[in-house]
């Protein structure tokens, strides 16, 4: 994939799945498109961010993926997209601040295609903080976050959504340490729903399945109308 041979900055949503590059405030962002099975989309739209890029994550990422699939399964239609200096996207790492622009960019981007469109934001690893950071300044309507790197990046000094919220966490995470996140989620005045997976490491290697059917199960009582 090259700038060259991708469009840019589509004036609709695109009907079927599609690659192409948004404006970033770093440069173009590479990003991918998908839509649910009609009849029974839902109005809205999920950003599904990627792990952390200087470790190797990209949007293609297996549990990225795995997620996007659930939630397209479930109704909505999905944005995947490189935060910057990841794949074709333009810029470099900003150690999570930086790439918060480049996904209210995105956000930006689905609220003027889709401007009644409720906004979900779901993220793995890195791309949990990136979007837990974030989803207050951009009303998200629904959080989907999995393994969640508390104790690892900082978690707070920003607002904390008060929209539904899923946290799923492996009990065997190797990367991120289950305990700081099962205290964290208990220190927060307003706590989401956790799935605590057992014998489940970061990767959640021979575990996607149970973690598409885990986000599925939660998200069913937050869905949205269906679309006319």
């Amino acid at each position: 994939m090259t700038h060259a041979n991708l469009p840019a900055d589509p004036a609709q949503f695109p009907e079927q799945a599609a690659g192409f590059f948004l404006d970033g405030p770093a440069g173009p962002l590479e990003v991918m498109t998908d839509v649910a099975a009609r009849p029974g989309a839902r109005r809205a739209v999920a950003i599904v961010c990627h792990p952390n890029p200087v470790q190797g994550g990209t949007m293609h990422n297996k549990v990225v993926t795995m997620v996007e699939r659930a939630l397209r399964e479930s109704g909505l239609d999905t944005v995947r997209f490189n935060f910057r200096g990841t794949g074709e996207s333009a810029g470099s790492y900003d150690e999570g601040i930086g790439e918060g622009d480049d996904l209210a960019a995105v956000a930006q981007w689905v609220h003027r295609v889709r401007p009644d469109d409720a906004l979900w934001l779901a993220g793995f690893s890195f791309g949990s903080y990136v979007t837990i950071r974030n989803a207050a300044r951009l009303h998200a309507a629904a959080l989907v976050s999995i393994a969640p790197p508390a104790g690892r990046w900082p978690f707070e000094g920003f607002a904390l959504p008060d929209c539904p919220w899923l946290v799923v966490m492996g009990e065997e995470d190797e990367v991120v340490e289950p305990q700081a996140v099962f205290d964290w989620v208990d220190s927060l005045e307003a706590r989401p729903e956790l799935v605590r997976m057992p014998e489940t490491g970061h990767f959640f290697h021979r575990r996607l399945m149970d973690l598409r059917g885990a986000v599925k199960n939660a998200v069913r009582h937050w869905l949205p109308p269906e679309r006319g």
